[in-house]
């Protein structure tokens, strides 16, 4: 067998199991996406990099080991972001200050993954650094809307939340501080989850100790989403805050199925205005959860201090991580990692006080408000996707967010509680645009949430809906 276009609609589960019963190998994959990409990602870029002499050679790697010494996925392949280090692979994070950078050595995850079966043979598309949550950058431009090619398809994972709905991926990694990996999920129906910091080790050599940032799994569902995670977990050294491996897998977990007693829904969290429409897409979804026997209550916790917390926050981690590149290549830096950086050096040592005790406050308000329920719901992203050509959202109705950033409020809200969250489909706008609902867990209960969120999943029934064609903007 060389390459079969019926391979693209399967599941990764469904792949993985063809792997591991050797009715295909890893070859016959790559052969696979390699005609899918020459077909699809002309229309829409969200693979710029390929690396299939590496990946083939890692599949033949793969072959030689024992079927019970495959790992978990078995020779499956998987796209990485271009924010992550793949050896002997371009890595541009997007800027043209590295635009010719071949890492030399992998991210930490990346590792984990490679010894679980996973065969990288792509780079996913990026903005510059990861900031700015719409996917363009200048080494290779834009990453297009696979529902509609005059859209945004979000960021900062761009690339890769629209490879897996246009069928050039089975497995994809994204990464996540404020939405960059929920944002692209919610625009182009695909699932993405954000775990608990330290869950998956993150390579930050400037800044060990940030836990804002983090890696994750994205998918075409959620078992799929479950199995990756599996593979990209692990405690490394180099990464004080990651944690073990847990002795009962995530795809174990959602085999259990795992039933909701009591969810809260917010239509935006207290911290933002939403898109009437998406709210309402969003509200219909929730109420759902009923049919699994859930009572679904409105509510929220109190996110008081949300802004001051998030926007000092990342000015830090800019600062800390790029001011080097400041001095050095201002020129090549675009507008909004100027801002960030330069937004560092006003604040103070009270500031810092100020945030942290803030943010402890907002921590424990979810401990307490996560006792209650067991997920709490909202959308995924206020808005459905906008024009290729926008930037960021700028306005909400008369609300005008104050940097390029802050209409990604409903995500980040989480991100400062450290709990796990997915992005899943919940349905689409009248001129049939996606939309995401945003599914919290309690702290480190990745688990929990993915078994609960499967059972949505199947509820709802949306995720046979990709991969697709990308479709030109309608007349």
């Amino acid at each position: 067998m060389t390459a079969d276009k019926t391979l693209i609609a399967k599941t990764a589960c469904e792949i993985v199991g063809l792997l591991k019963s050797d009715e295909i190998s890893p070859l016959d994959l790559l052969d696979t996406l390699e005609e899918r990409i020459a077909e699809v990602d002309p229309a829409v870029n969200a693979l710029p990099t390929l690396c299939f002499d590496r990946a083939r050679k890692a599949a033949d790697a793969v072959m030689k080991r024992g079927p019970a010494d495959r790992g978990v996925l078995a020779g499956a392949p998987v796209a990485i972001k271009d924010l992550t280090e793949v050896k002997g692979v371009r890595t541009t994070w997007g800027s043209p200050i590295y635009a010719d950078h071949i890492a030399e050595r992998n991210d930490l995850f990346v590792d984990f993954l490679e010894q679980s079966g996973g065969v990288v043979y792509a780079k996913s598309n990026t903005p510059e650094f990861g900031a700015g949550a719409n996917t363009f950058n200048e080494v290779f431009g834009r990453t297009l809307n696979p529902w509609d090619t005059s859209k945004s398809c979000a960021g900062s994972s761009g690339g890769s939340a629209v490879a897996l709905a246009s069928g050039s991926a089975w497995l994809a990694s994204g990464s996540d501080l404020g939405g960059s990996l929920r944002n692209p999920a919610s625009f182009c129906s695909i699932v993405g989850m954000r775990p608990s910091p330290g869950r998956v080790a993150h390579d930050a050599p400037t800044s060990r100790y940030q836990n804002t940032g983090v890696d994750g799994p994205m998918a075409r569902n959620v078992a799929d989403v479950a199995m990756l995670l599996d593979a990209m977990v692990g405690e490394h050294p180099e990464d004080p805050i990651s944690l073990a491996t847990p002795a009962t897998s995530f795809s174990d977990a959602v085999a259990e199925r795992r039933r909701p007693l009591k969810v809260a829904f917010s239509r935006d969290l207290g911290v933002t205005p939403v898109d009437p429409e998406v709210a309402e897409i969003c509200e219909r979804a929730a109420q759902r959860f009923q049919e699994l026997g859930a009572v679904v209550e409105e509510a929220h916790p109190d996110f008081t201090g949300l802004q001051d917390i998030f926007q000092t926050m990342r000015a830090i981690g800019f600062f800390t991580s790029k001011q080097e590149l400041l001095e050095t290549h201002r020129d090549k830096l675009k507008p909004e990692v100027i801002w960030n950086i330069d937004r560092a050096r006003d604040i103070t040592v009270e500031d810092v006080a100020r945030v942290d005790i803030a943010r402890g406050r907002i921590h424990m308000n979810m401990v307490a408000f996560m006792s209650e329920y067991d997920l709490l719901l909202s959308p995924a992203t206020i808005v459905p996707p906008y024009p290729i050509e926008q930037r960021y959202v700028e306005r909400l109705g008369d609300h005008e967010f104050s940097n390029y950033i802050e209409w990604c409020s409903i995500a980040y809200a989480i991100t400062i509680t450290g709990c796990p969250a997915l992005s899943m489909p919940c349905g689409f706008t009248k001129s049939g645009l996606p939309v995401g609902l945003q599914v919290v867990g309690r702290q480190r209960g990745e688990a929990d949430l993915l078994s609960k969120a499967a059972l949505f999943e199947e509820v709802m029934d949306l995720t046979k809906l990709v991969p697709i064609i990308p479709r030109p903007p309608k007349a």
